[in-house]
């Protein structure tokens, strides 16, 4: 049967039988329509809340089936949606009666120890790549949950567990090679098509398919000291006692407060479950014997509940959450703000919030910056908002969709009444919403690199066919 999909300007074009047969012959990688098997599978995204349907899915196995459907998506005026790791919570990597182009089989990495360079292809997760820097005594600096694509990621920024020592994901991204919306391989460096490198760090995935990233590895464990202590009581003191300690840690300690309700699950503590906590999470960028004495002091603001700090391999503490956050389990819609070091008046804010959350799976988190972060000029890449002290991230997070309307007002009641404490940026990969329905998001996340940004924008998307992303119309 012909395929309906949808174009940019809104209407239909139809794929026949024919051209879809053609289209399968040409592809290496597995071309899906939606009376195929795998289609629920193939178009399932990580926030449950998105239920979207393509009309065509092309699952890239390398960079020639790539430029194919990036052709293909240029010649037929497609709507067109690119996904990697598939984590956006706003749902950018999947459209509805559009094409997908998939790089999830496209998971390949390389290290080389010598140079400490490391190739990622464009649909790895950071788990891929821990996986394979950490035998050598490595790490790329990625994100907080190992199934986490590489690509969204680092597109968007990049905060997790390594920033303040080694700075944002994208701060160590050396190079990519990208298909642009003409359909061309690029190669992407300093000195070559150095003005995409700056905007492909942080600008989002506004320029093309990126098929391959190379990023500078750093010395990492393999064990690092994690500090994990859960309290119950005082949160407001606790909370008060992280934000000062956290004032005097050196660049080796990322650290962050998270407000969360502990799942009756075998990988918590008995005591913890269905407790309400204020974790006082921390990780030290160095020796563990170094990092046990560093990070002692988050674990003694009170008594805790509950506290599984030990010295782990990296890797296991990278995916000890995973599990929590199944795809498609929990349907989500998040907000974020840069934020000014919390006074006591944003504290109670936080603290009140915090233990307010409108259901258990929501999260209030705290990740501290500085460091390496803010050593990064502000206009040397596209990442907006260098000089904050920390982000606060309001993450709604429930099963039962019946009542979305209300967890959505709970974000955003949550995110206006602190904007007062905000340095005015927000973090797009902490963000649920959309430039068009909110057209403050943009400024608010690239500040005075906006115009640039469109300028690059203008120069390889000029007619912005990759505009399901948190999109910077050309100039």
């Amino acid at each position: 049967m012909p395929v309906e999909v949808e174009t940019l300007t809104g209407g239909t074009t139809t794929l026949s039988d024919e051209e879809l047969g053609e289209l399968r012959e040409t592809f290496r990688g597995r071309v899906i329509t939606q009376r195929d098997d795998g289609y629920d599978e193939a178009r399932a995204a990580q926030n449950g809340l998105i239920d979207r349907r393509p009309a065509l899915i092309v699952r890239c196995s390398g960079t020639a089936d790539v430029v194919g459907a990036v052709g293909l998506a240029r010649e037929r005026d497609l709507l067109t949606a690119v996904r990697g790791g598939g984590h956006s919570v706003a749902g950018h990597s999947v459209p509805s009666r559009g094409l997908l182009i998939d790089l999830s089989g496209m998971r390949g990495v390389q290290v080389d120890p010598g140079s400490r360079v490391v190739r990622v292809q464009g649909g790895a997760t950071w788990g891929d790549v821990d996986r394979e820097t950490q035998l050598f005594g490595l790490a790329v600096p990625g994100g907080i949950v190992s199934t986490t694509g590489v690509a969204g990621l680092t597109l968007g920024g990049g905060i997790g567990w390594l920033h303040r020592k080694y700075g944002l994901a994208c701060d160590n991204l050396r190079g990519v090679e990208i298909v642009t919306a003409d359909g061309r391989p690029l190669r992407v460096s300093g000195w070559e098509n150095g003005d995409l490198l700056w905007a492909l760090r942080g600008g989002g995935g506004n320029f093309g398919v990126v098929t391959s990233f190379e990023f500078t590895a750093r010395p990492l464990g393999p064990v690092v000291m994690c500090a994990v202590p859960m309290y119950a009581d005082d949160p407001g003191g606790v909370f008060r006692a992280w934000r000062d300690w956290a004032d005097t840690v050196p660049d080796e300690v990322t650290t962050r407060a998270m407000f969360w309700t502990v799942p009756k699950d075998p990988h918590m503590p008995p005591q913890a479950h269905g407790r309400q906590v204020l974790i006082t999470g921390a990780v030290y960028a160095g020796p563990p014997e170094k990092g046990e004495e560093v990070l002692r002091p988050v674990r003694r603001f009170g008594t805790p509940l509950a506290d599984m700090s030990a010295a782990l391999p990296y890797r296991v503490f990278q995916s000890a959450f995973d599990f929590f956050f199944a795809k498609g389990a929990l349907a989500s819609y998040w907000k974020s703000l840069f934020m000014r070091r919390p006074d006591d008046r944003a504290a109670d804010l936080i603290v009140g919030c915090g233990l307010a959350r409108a259901t258990p799976e929501s999260m209030i988190h705290v990740p501290l910056l500085g460091g390496a972060v803010s050593r990064v000029g502000p206009r040397d890449t596209a990442f907006g908002d260098r000089g904050a002290h920390s982000v606060l991230s309001v993450d709604g997070n429930w099963v039962d969709q019946h009542d979305t309307a209300r967890h959505i007002a709970w974000v955003r009641d949550v995110v206006g009444r602190a904007e007062e404490f905000s340095t005015g940026g927000t973090y797009l990969n902490f963000d649920g919403d959309a430039p068009e329905r909110e057209p403050g998001l943009l400024p608010a996340a690239f500040g005075e690199n906006l115009r640039r940004l469109a300028e690059v924008k203008r120069r390889y998307d000029p007619h912005n066919l990759f505009r399901l992303n948190a999109n910077i119309p050309p100039a």
